[in-house]
């Protein structure tokens, strides 16, 4: 499984990029789409919308369920992914170049963990 370094992680198996100027980007983790299994369908929020850590933003449907997915951030929805809408696969085949939104604002967020505290979490998990 893949922790890219350079990302902090939420609980719920979100990754967020900070890119700079108060905006960050979320996606779902290498694990998390290994859990769902084949996606084909996400539900992105509306750019402007807000964004509460912890709650609901959007969500994705798998061949196995439909799963919320939860903002590890509080802010501003500035940006959504929309090349990931048309084609939800690609989740599965890039979790970390396939981000579903962009948060700006951003005045809050989880206790995020660094790569080596969420793949600890992960094989807690049970992940392998």
């Amino acid at each position: 499984m893949n922790f890219p370094s350079e990302l902090y992680y939420s609980r719920s198996h979100e990754w967020v990029r900070d890119m700079g100027g108060g905006v960050s980007r979320v996606g779902l983790t290498d694990y998390a789409q290994r859990a769902l299994g084949d996606i084909v369908f996400i539900n992105m929020p509306e750019v402007g919308e807000d964004a509460v850590k912890g709650a609901r933003i959007a969500d994705v449907e798998s061949v196995k369920a439909v799963s919320d997915i939860y903002s590890p951030l509080t802010g501003t929805v500035t940006a959504v992914n929309s090349e990931a809408a048309d084609n939800p696969e690609t989740i599965n085949s890039d979790p970390y170049g396939a981000w579903l939104i962009e948060v700006g604002s951003v005045s809050d967020h989880e206790e995020l963990l660094d790569a080596a505290e969420y793949e600890t979490f992960c094989e807690a998990e049970g992940a392998k």
